[in-house]
């Protein structure tokens, strides 16, 4: 059994959190922005499909990316240092997140529901949430979004519509968050694609103790500058 928030209810202890399913610590309350930032604050997520109650998870162990340690391919840095595309902050949060909520080829349905996409634009208008996004043309290719508090990334979900264009988008983030001295990028739950790009699993005691230094540091909420994330890469 996990507990059952009601409005206003603190989350319980993040090592109170099943085993199996790894990390589920409760359910219920809601997506109130106070509610999220309480929730990511200790290293804490959102995660359900559309029709069952909010569920909170905090796994153990967890996925992270230093930003400093971000690998980029060989083939990855040509497409980088060739510049056939525009990255942009913080232009389209809104198309960003309902793009990662498309369908995909390897799963049925989707976790951003309506609700949880609702929250999150709002978290943005807040200057919390943030998106990073490639345009080639003149139009949305693929990008990323998640939260920022203090000196710790919380990376949600990316999408890509063409070859690179998700890595592209991540790759400037590391290295503008590497730029303005975060500390962490957390990528929540392990995946090969991220392994690949060189995230590694950290115990959840180890990254819940550096949240709680991280998130009180740096720079406060505001929305990121539209070309701040140009010329990392030698990119016009």
């Amino acid at each position: 059994m996990i507990p059952w928030l009601q409005p206003g209810d603190p989350f319980p202890p993040v090592e109170t959190a099943l085993r199996r399913p790894n990390g589920l610590l409760c359910a219920g309350a809601d997506l109130s922005p106070d509610r999220l930032l309480a929730a990511y604050r200790r290293g804490i997520f959102p995660w359900y499909s559309e029709g069952e109650p909010i569920l909170w998870w905090s796994p153990d162990p967890r996925m992270v990316l230093l930003p400093e340690e971000v690998k980029i391919s060989r083939s990855l840095m040509k497409a980088l240092r060739r510049g056939a595309y525009e990255v942009r902050l913080d232009t389209a949060f809104a198309e960003v997140i309902r793009a990662c909520a498309g369908p995909r080829r390897d799963q049925d349905g989707t976790w951003i529901t309506p609700e949880m996409q609702q929250a999150y634009v709002r978290l943005h208008e807040m200057g919390h949430a943030h998106s990073v996004e490639t345009w080639i043309d003149g139009t949305l290719a693929g990008g990323l979004y998640g939260i920022a508090l203090g000196r710790a990334f919380y990376g949600e979900s990316m999408f890509s519509r063409v070859t690179d264009a998700s890595k592209i988008a991540l790759a400037h983030l590391a290295r503008y968050l590497e730029r303005l001295g975060f500390a962490v990028i957390d990528c929540q739950m392990k995946t090969a694609h991220l392994a690949s790009l060189g995230a590694r699993e950290i115990r959840r005691g180890e990254l819940a103790r550096g949240l709680a230094v991280w998130t009180n540091e740096g720079r406060g909420p505001g929305q990121w500058p539209a070309d701040d994330a140009k010329e990392l890469f030698g990119a016009p």
